[in-house]
């Protein structure tokens, strides 16, 4: 990712949890670095520092009760973009990356510009959660108010792209699996000790290739 909470969604976000813990050895399991598949790439830094929204327009219609089976309504949405957006303030704050970006409007973060900003020299450690775990309370908390998934998609949408990754050279990303009615990611068969190298231009042209199988949100857990 460290969270005294469990529930099914942060149980299927296992691995995410743990990498969230790197900063804080105190809190779980820390997550190094390794080296992988192909080698180090270059980096690339963003001269463009974002601001959070005074305004927003909030996904959804919020007189619109929600319909059972047609996914989270108004409410749910509302409050985990509400979420997301104070741990997007902490992490510009208190976490030390000034530049971090806006939410998506459907709540999730914008991986590619997160993983991007990863990818500077020295900012990979505390991009998720922030240096020293500033904001990793904040982090939990978006991660609680995530609207409930339908597992079975997200299971096919995480095997689609396990796949796709391997096909594109990455040999070691691991299938995902279904545990407790839960999709559970796939990736380093490590997360603990990675052997993927995340920052190799092998893995970055793969992840390009294979980014359209994840359903949004699913690309910051596999």
């Amino acid at each position: 990712m460290t969270f005294p909470r469990t529930n099914p969604r942060a149980t299927a976000r296992l691995r995410m949890t743990a990498l969230v813990a790197l900063p804080v050895l105190a809190l779980a399991v820390a997550c190094g670095g390794g080296s992988g598949d192909g080698d180090d790439g270059g980096t690339k830094k963003s001269d463009v520092i974002a601001d959070v929204p005074e305004t927003r327009e909030t996904p959804g219609t919020q007189d619109t009760p929600a319909t059972p089976g047609a996914g989270p309504g108004p409410a749910a949405k509302s409050a985990f973009y509400d979420a997301q957006l104070k741990y997007v303030r902490c992490m510009r704050v208190k976490g030390g990356y000034k530049d971090f970006p806006d939410p998506k409007l459907s709540g999730y973060l914008d991986w590619d510009k997160v993983n991007e900003i990863g990818s500077q020299p020295g900012r990979n450690e505390g991009i998720k959660g922030g240096e020293g775990g500033a904001c990793v309370a904040e982090l939990q908390a978006a991660m609680d108010a995530e609207p409930e998934r339908d597992q079975q998609k997200s299971y096919e949408s995480m095997l689609a792209h396990a796949k796709c990754m391997r096909d594109n050279g990455v040999s070691r990303f691991t299938n995902p699996t279904m545990s407790g009615g839960n999709a559970q990611p796939g990736g380093d068969p490590n997360p603990a000790s990675p052997s993927i190298d995340t920052n190799s231009p092998a893995y970055k042209k793969a992840r390009e290739a294979c980014e359209s199988k994840l359903l949004d949100g699913l690309d910051g857990m596999q």
